[in-house]
């Protein structure tokens, strides 16, 4: 048995000559990207890189070997790749990405429409951003606010995206891609929930309590001490807060913020009854117009993948290449397709910036349905 002292510099040897010949291959391959920028042909080509592989992995000696071989040679076309791109983009071409830089956005003059009804969180976050004297109007579902963007009837729509303890909102990412609306800011409400009932309600009264599903989650351990309450799932807290009203009965009590309380008259009979007295909700501001301010600092993108090995490393690769911090991911299931599903990323950044464009570029060329959500 040989002295490692002996293998090490052999490895060292060898070393420097896979480092030569990497350099003399990203060599050839600004040869061929300059063939491409100018016959227009595309960067990514599947067919070749697979038929490149089987080559490549037929030349190693063992089972072992020939999956590392793939490996290695899978990163080199990548990184071959993301070269190819950078070139493109210096030498010219650049994303169709159709959005405009502006100051700030309108906050005169506009109309702001948002889920809910008055003393909803989403009502407080339109307030807390726009101010309270901007005209709005509100809607029952997320849906109807992203057509009312759509159709002119209001400028920007405020809608919830995540909430700290309960999650993600899922029918808003569904509905940024399905729409041609974009983000343009996002403002964040400390939710505190309170329990409200009719004007005399004592907690030996209640048999029922009325919230937002995600309103009763995050109050689940002070729901834990009243088993005997049935809970009931309602549009939004607020609406629960109205129904409480309009039910007239001391046995019907509501999760919701204490501005509803004052709002629909109602008596706070237990406040900051949340879990988690840190709850907070990030809200977005959208509209139809594809603009970011110069304040913007994050990019928010979808995209499509096949349910194969590999592919969503590969396009956050083109991230980590670009020096680019990834700050949050979803995935969502793609309706009528099994097992393939829709990413959408949050990155720190701003659409103008070369690594941005750079790392924007890969994705595209090499996902499906690829598309900008916004720059806030």
């Amino acid at each position: 048995m040989r002295d490692l002292q002996e293998i090490r510099p052999e490895i060292d040897q060898v070393d420097k000559e896979l480092v030569r010949l990497f350099q003399e291959r990203m060599d050839l391959c600004k040869e061929v990207a300059e063939f491409k920028i100018n016959t227009g042909k595309k960067v990514f080509d599947p067919e070749r890189e697979e038929i490149k592989l089987k080559t490549v992995c037929a030349l190693a000696e063992s089972e072992f070997y020939k999956q590392c071989t793939g490996e290695l040679f899978t990163q080199l076309m990548a990184m071959s790749r993301k070269l190819q791109y950078q070139m493109l983009l210096e030498g010219g071409a650049d994303m169709p990405l159709g959005f405009i830089e502006v100051e700030d956005i309108k906050r005169e003059d506009i109309t702001v429409v948002y889920q809910g009804v008055e003393g909803a969180y989403s009502h407080q976050a339109m307030r807390g951003y726009f101010g309270e004297n901007i005209p709005n109007f509100h809607v029952k579902t997320f849906r109807e606010a992203m057509e009312a963007i759509q159709d002119g009837k209001a400028d920007y729509a405020v809608l919830p995206i995540e909430n700290s303890s309960a999650g993600s909102v899922n029918d808003v990412y569904d509905l940024l891609v399905e729409f041609e609306n974009y983000i343009v800011a996002e403002t964040f409400v400390k939710v505190e929930h309170a329990l409200l009932g009719l004007c005399g309600t004592k907690l030996e009264d209640i048999k029922v309590v009325h919230s937002h599903p995600q309103g009763l989650m995050q109050c689940s351990r002070f729901l834990e001490q009243h088993k005997d309450w049935q809970s009931i799932s309602e549009l939004n807290t607020a609406v629960s807060a109205k129904k409480i009203v309009e039910y007239g009965d001391k046995s019907h009590a509501a999760i919701a913020s204490e501005l509803a309380g004052k709002l629909y008259g109602l008596d706070l009979l237990e406040k900051a009854i949340n879990t988690s007295q840190d709850n907070i909700t990030r809200f977005l501001i959208i509209s139809k117009e594809k603009i970011y301010t110069k304040k913007a600092k994050k990019v928010s993108i979808s995209f499509e993948l096949p349910h194969t090995s590999g592919t969503l490393y590969n396009m956050i690769s083109h991230l980590i290449f670009n020096h680019l911090n990834m700050v949050k991911i979803e995935s969502r299931p793609i309706e009528g397709r099994n097992w393939e599903y829709r990413f959408i990323i949050d990155v720190e950044g701003r659409l103008g910036d070369a690594n941005m464009k750079n790392a924007l570029l890969g994705i595209q060329e090499e996902a499906k349905s690829f598309k900008i959500l916004g720059n806030y």
